[in-house]
């Protein structure tokens, strides 16, 4: 299996260090951010295994956040653990109404918590192992060996251009900014420039050229950035 993505949402940035290095020694791939507003759009983005998510936050409270997260076809079966300082029965039913999996409150013990993310990872193992294959018009992504092929063909790319693929595939369609891929195929805090993504995406289109399907797989999206290919040109 894929090491495993846990995106934490929380403003108090004492606990999000403290949870960070923590899942990160355990094994995790950590995302972390502050706001809600800055907290769904990496979730959107990344499309983490697990959310960590506070219910007190700025930019959009945590329940908004979980409900905007069921509400969107690609992040409605993320599993969410809300975390909160409030304990009354009455704040746990909202936050279950509005589609969380689980719920802990403040202070908690950090291996209970890692308990509960592997419960509730347990229960999505299966979708889980199937999200470790991506593969959309020919083009086949496997995250365990780190493996990419186009009409199996196999492809040499670079660590930074697998993860940039990987983002754009796994959401066909959609028009990524190149800040958005910056973040997620080079990482948050990096300086680099905006440029740095136009000359990833174009040794990547040579590449998935090369596979010989004819098509321009990776979309100019203007005033944006780009997108992966929904769809193959239909024939008139």
């Amino acid at each position: 299996m894929a090491t495993p993505r846990i995106l934490i949402i929380e403003d108090e940035r004492g606990l999000v260090q403290t949870l960070s290095w923590y899942f990160t020694r355990e094994g995790y791939e950590t995302l972390v951010a502050h706001d809600g507003v800055d907290g769904l759009r990496k979730a959107q983005t990344h499309l983490p295994d697990v959310v960590l998510l506070d219910v007190m936050l700025p930019g959009a409270d945590g329940l908004t956040v979980c409900r905007e997260l069921r509400a969107g076809d690609r992040t409605r079966d993320i599993p969410i653990i809300m975390i909160t300082a409030k304990s009354e029965e009455a704040d746990q039913i909202e936050g279950f109404a509005k589609g969380a999996d689980d719920y802990v409150t403040k202070p908690f013990n950090n291996k209970i918590l890692l308990q509960r993310v592997k419960a509730l990872m347990r229960r999505t193992e299966g979708a889980a192992d199937a999200n470790d294959v991506i593969e959309h018009l020919g083009v086949k992504i496997d995250r365990v060996r780190h493996r990419v092929s186009i009409a199996g063909k196999k492809l040499e790319l670079t660590p930074t251009e697998f993860r940039l693929l990987e983002c754009l595939v796994r959401q066909p369609g959609r028009a990524f900014t190149r800040h958005q891929l910056m973040d997620a195929a080079i990482g948050e805090g990096q300086i680099v420039l905006e440029r740095t993504i136009d000359v990833h995406i174009k040794t990547l289109r040579k590449k998935l050229q090369g596979g010989g399907n004819g098509l321009e797989l990776i979309e100019t999206v203007r005033g944006v950035g780009y997108r992966f290919r929904e769809a193959k040109m239909e024939l008139v």
